[in-house]
C-alpha cells in the first residue's frame, strides 16, 4: 500500500502487543531459568539424547545449531538441532527446551497426525505467505474479489498456524511428563519448566491472532464485512 492507513494499525495493534509480550516472556523466563541448574546435572543435549534413548528412538541425531533459541526438530532429516544456550547448558531452561524438541521427535516416531499435517501444509503456507498479502493489497485498488482471492491464499498461513498449536502444546505436554518420569528434573523444578514452555506457547498463539487480524483488516477495507467499505 502506498499510504499509511491508521485503521491498519488499529486492527494489527492487539496482535503486535501480544507478540511483543510473548517474546518478552520467552526471553525473560529462559534467561532466569538458564541460571538455575537442574537436579540431574544433564546438559540440554544429554537430556534430549536420554529421552530419545528411553523411547527407543536411535535414528535421530542431536546436534548444535547457531542462533539464540533456534532450537527445532527437522523431521525430514531426523535431526534435533539445539541452540548453544540449550545444547551445552545444565540449566532447568535448557533441559525444558531440549525435552520439548525431543517431544517432536516422539511425535514423528508415533506418527502423530497433526505433525504430519503441519509438514504437509508447509509448501502451501509458503505460497500463501508469499503471494497472499500482495494479492490482498493489490485487490484494495482493483476489486473486492481480488482481495477475497488473496484472503484464500493467505488463509493457508492461518491454517498452518492453527495446526501448529496442538503440535506445540502436545510436545510441551510430553516434555513435562518425560522430564519427571526420567528423573531429569525434580518435582520442585516443574514450575520452572512450565514457565519456560508456556511462555513459548504464547508466541504461537500470538502468530495466529496477528494473521487473523490481518485477514480481517483486508476484508474490512474491501467492504466484505458488514457495515464496511473499501472507500472509507
Amino acid at each position: 500500500m502506498l499510504y499509511f492507513d491508521p485503521i491498519y494499525l488499529i486492527f494489527l495493534l492487539p496482535g503486535l502487543l501480544l507478540s511483543l509480550w510473548a517474546s518478552w516472556r520467552v526471553k525473560a523466563n529462559f534467561s532466569y531459568y538458564s541460571q538455575i541448574p537442574n537436579a540431574s546435572g544433564m546438559t540440554g543435549a544429554e537430556a534430549a539424547q536420554y529421552i530419545l534413548d528411553q523411547a527407543g528412538i536411535h535414528d535421530v541425531e542431536v546436534t548444535v545449531t547457531e542462533g539464540f533459541l533456534s532450537d527445532h526438530y527437522d523431521p525430514l532429516h531426523k535431526r534435533l538441532a539445539l541452540s548453544p544456550e540449550t545444547y551445552y547448558s545444565r540449566s532447568i531452561a535448557a533441559v525444558g527446551v531440549a525435552a520439548h524438541e525431543a517431544g517432536h521427535a516422539l511425535q514423528h516416531a508415533t506418527q502423530y497426525a497433526p505433525l504430519w499435517l503441519r509438514s504437509t501444509l508447509v509448501p502451501t503456507a509458503h505460497i500463501g505467505s508469499t503471494l497472499g498479502y500482495i494479492v490482498m493489497a493489490i485487490g484494495l485498488f482493483i476489486h473486492p474479489f481480488v482481495v477475497l482471492l488473496g484472503v484464500v491464499l493467505f488463509s493457508a498461513v492461518l491454517l498452518f498456524q492453527l495446526v501448529t498449536l496442538p503440535v506445540e502444546f502436545d510436545a510441551s505436554r510430553r516434555a513435562k511428563q518425560l522430564l519427571l518420569e526420567t528423573g531429569i528434573i525434580a518435582p520442585q523444578e516443574r514450575e520452572g519448566v512450565d514457565r519456560v514452555l508456556n511462555a513459548a506457547a504464547w508466541t504461537y498463539v500470538a502468530a495466529v491472532v496477528s494473521t487473523l487480524l490481518t485477514i480481517l483488516y483486508f476484508l474490512f477495507r474491501a467492504g466484505l464485512l458488514s457495515g464496511s467499505s473499501r472507500d472509507e
